[in-house]
């Protein structure tokens, strides 16, 4: 442990981190405080006797390991709030307003949270969410980057969603729909949905630049007052538009006629989409079993990703061996153990390592989340933003901007729970890890968390946490690092 502290010191992150407060001071408060007056000025008609209140947050963290990485699930479904360099700090400041608890005919929101990072190689400030939301009745509205989670994994516990997890930090979008489940009329509630229509832009231009995203999703449930609740879900994403430097591809097709093929999953573009769809599509179907059972809740859940189309639920089809299952148990009771959760990932089919499969049928060897086209694949900020176990690009020590690993074979565990006010958290994953059908690999790979947190009452509420992470193995290396951070949340003013 000396030896970790020793080499945190003599990286001078620490020390980075100061400047870059210093420098974000001097340079981005205006520019927040702007925003906010412009998020607010929004809605100036509803500023009067709304008995809204506007809440801030504060935090400070610094992370210090061994080895080339960071520990895997200290910096992994963070939404890129972390680095993955050995020693690093951060500093986030930020307000914001959410829907009030009362149900309104109208309500809004907005959050600005400026994000300020520093490791041994760059110090950077952004706007980690900007963002304002309105809601009219059931219809929800929403302008800007923020924190999302798509899917019917766990919230806390889960190894991340197998099309959408919290490893990418939010993009930019404009979405409309009803973003909860609510009940559809003249069912007597037993009936619920969730959907919505979501355009976005890849920002981070690393390969193909000004890339486009399309994401419709539907979700429906049935159980209403029934002890046992059945969810089905479909997402369909689509990176679509932009332009391939230094290619015979170039500017691809982007306008309001190539949208609804893209919408339609229609061909058209060049190279294989002309004959096949445009834009790199992928396909989540997903499917979850809620049962209540005196003060216990029973969870099982099960998502697949499909790039030749869905896949039948009966029947043979092309890719069923690869999803995400996973099982938890909810306590509402016993706070000492108040969820345990089990996964299991696989993407090791892809269906099949040809993708001329018979002569006749074209599909197979997917190569989840690379593309021939869009070289970057679904990442964002070279992070993946599907499951975090596909391995991003920040591993590449050859400079690549593609994943170098998408068949893994993976058990997830998870614990959580409360011991006297200290809130404790703990994963463990076991991985085999293979490659890509083109660059075939055999790795077996640990990785390990145990995090606690508490809240000191007697000392304004502030926050206090400690994070140990763990990675065995050759894909990231042998590491061990210690997070600690400090938190500070609450209502700036009511109006």
């Amino acid at each position: 442990m000396e030896k970790l502290f020793d080499k945190y010191t003599n990286n001078t992150v620490f020390f980075s981190l100061l400047r870059g407060i210093s420098y974000y001071f001097q340079t981005k408060l205006s520019l927040l405080l702007y925003s906010i007056g412009i998020l607010v000025c929004l809605f100036p008609s509803f500023l009067i006797a709304q008995n809204d209140t506007i809440k801030y947050n504060l935090s400070l963290s610094a992370l210090v390991s061994s080895g080339n990485y960071s520990p895997f699930w200290l910096q992994s479904n963070q939404y890129d709030k972390l680095s993955s360099n050995p020693s690093s700090g951060d500093l986030q400041i930020g307000f914001s307003k959410n829907y009030g608890i009362k149900k309104k005919l109208f309500d809004y929101g907005f959050k600005a949270n400026l994000l300020l990072r520093t490791d041994k190689a760059t110090t950077t400030a952004y706007f980690h969410e900007i963002y304002a939301k309105a809601r009219l009745s059931v219809f929800d509205l929403a302008i800007g980057a923020r924190e999302e989670q798509y899917g019917n994994q766990d919230s806390t516990l889960s190894c991340g969603g197998l099309l959408f997890s919290k490893n990418a930090r939010p993009m930019p979008k404009i979405s409309i729909g009803i973003d909860r489940f609510i009940p559809v009329p003249f069912t007597f509630n037993f009936l619920e949905i969730r959907c919505g229509l979501v355009h976005g832009w890849f920002t981070d231009n690393i390969y193909t630049k000004d890339l486009l995203l399309h994401h419709k999703f539907l979700y429906g449930r049935i159980g209403g007052k029934l002890p046992i609740h059945l969810q089905a879900g479909l997402d369909h994403v689509v990176q679509w538009g932009g332009t391939v430097p230094n290619s015979q591809y170039g500017q691809l097709p982007h306008g309001f006629k190539d949208y609804i093929s893209v919408f339609l999953g229609q061909s058209g573009g060049v190279g294989g989409e002309a004959i096949n769809a445009l834009g790199n599509h992928i396909i989540s179907q997903s499917l979850r079993l809620d049962a209540d059972i005196s003060n216990f809740r029973l969870s099982a859940y099960w998502q697949n990703i499909s790039e030749d189309g869905p896949i039948r639920i009966i029947g043979k089809t092309m890719n069923a061996s690869d999803g995400l299952w996973g099982i938890t148990i909810r306590n509402k009771q016993f706070t000492f153990i108040k969820g345990l959760l089990y996964e299991y990932l696989n993407t090791t089919d892809q269906s099949g390592p040809y993708h001329d499969k018979d002569g006749i049928v074209y599909g197979g060897s997917d190569s989840y989340f690379g593309n021939y086209i869009y070289n970057n694949g679904w990442s964002y900020y070279s992070r993946i933003i599907g499951t975090p176990l596909i391995t991003s690009a920040i591993y590449n020590s050859n400079g690549e901007v593609y994943t170098l690993n998408n068949r893994v074979q993976a058990h997830h565990f998870g614990i959580e729970g409360d011991i006297y006010g200290i809130n404790y958290k703990a994963l463990a994953t076991f991985s085999k890890n293979y490659g890509t059908y083109s660059d075939m690999l055999d790795i077996h790979n640990t990785s390990t968390l145990i995090e606690v947190n508490k809240q000191l009452s007697h000392f304004h509420n502030v926050e206090i946490g400690c994070s140990v992470g763990t990675d065995r193995g050759k894909l990231f290396g042998n590491s061990v690092g210690v997070l600690f951070s400090v938190r500070k949340a609450g209502n700036l003013f009511s109006y």
